[in-house]
């Protein structure tokens, strides 16, 4: 199993690092544009080896995609990444015409490569990809509400002072501040609703918290957050490439699921070895969908940003 990271900063690293711990891929190359700087974290992960116990080998390159050829699967982190104040929308402009270039790289060398989608603003990214490539709508995942998820969890075990482990929860709809859509009426804690034991106001509070945990992070460290999208794509790539058919959220082409079509938005997805193998069409209650809907009216807007972007 030969895996691709594309970008090498914070997140892709950290990407490539989960991925090699958890010792499930045979080769991860890690590309950058910097010159050497993929190359030095590809050595420096390696000199971590013996010390984690595994055995995946690291390369790094810059900007050689042949070191890519015949990948199974390839995760794109490439981008500017978002500075305090700035919203995901906003960084549209350049992120686009660096996803473009990149994808269409990657498909030269390994055209049957599933891709992973984490450049911001990352539902449009995802949709952007199905457009300039027609590739099959199982081989194209956005990551965001696997990450968004994880926060969830964290917001919910924090308040209810017990273990993540014990939290079964999800968040759909955009990878947005405003987009999300906590589904605090399914969580559960063993089975148990946490509805049992938190009031209306604190699941309230939760929810804010989880849409807001990403510009949380980007105002306390100065940059995009990096442990947790690593750890929530390597998720992902593991399911994926150990055909685990786990569910996680994830930014999937639409046709006609919850009623939303020609767009790419959280929802419930199994993953395994041919990427997204169903989108499940969980009940929504009214108040849901409703929120739904107008979570895909806020990436369409994005997405036609793209129109005028030449692309």
């Amino acid at each position: 199993m030969k895996i691709t990271v594309v970008g090498a900063g914070a997140v892709g690293a950290s990407c490539a690092e989960y991925i090699a711990m958890k010792d499930f891929a045979s080769e991860v190359v890690l590309l950058d544009i910097k010159k050497d700087f993929a190359e030095g974290k590809a050595m420096d992960l390696m000199q971590t080896a013996s010390l984690n116990g595994f055995d995946t080998k690291i390369i790094g390159s810059t900007s050689d995609y042949s070191k890519t050829a015949d990948s199974d699967i390839a995760i794109i982190t490439s981008g500017i990444p978002r500075k305090p104040g700035m919203t995901r929308d906003e960084l549209i402009g350049i992120n686009a015409g660096i996803v473009k270039d990149v994808t269409e790289n990657l498909l030269n060398y390994s055209p049957n490569v599933i891709l992973v989608i984490v450049s911001n603003p990352m539902d449009t990214m995802t949709y952007l990809v199905h457009k300039i490539t027609n590739l099959p709508k199982n081989r194209i995942i956005g990551m965001g509400g696997a990450l968004d998820s994880a926060r969830f969890k964290y917001r919910i075990a924090e308040a209810m002072s017990c273990p993540s482990s014990d939290v079964n929860a999800m968040v759909i709809g955009g990878h947005s501040d405003k987009g999300m859509l906590p589904l605090t009426r399914l969580a559960t804690r063993n089975s148990i609703r946490i509805s049992e034991y938190l009031s209306i106001e604190k699941l309230d509070e939760i929810s804010e918290a989880t849409k807001v945990g990403g510009a949380t992070l980007t105002k306390m460290l100065g940059t995009s957050a990096w442990y947790a999208p690593g750890a929530a794509v390597s998720s992902l790539v593991q399911s994926i490439a150990c055909d685990q058919k786990k569910m996680y959220p994830c930014s999937a082409l639409l046709n006609g699921e919850f009623g939303l079509s020609d767009l790419c938005i959280g929802v419930p997805v199994v993953l395994g070895k041919n990427g997204i193998e169903k989108i499940e069409e969980i009940n929504l209650n009214e108040h849901e969908l409703a929120k739904l809907i107008l979570s895909a009216e806020g990436v369409q807007v994005t997405n036609r940003l793209l129109d005028n972007l030449n692309l």
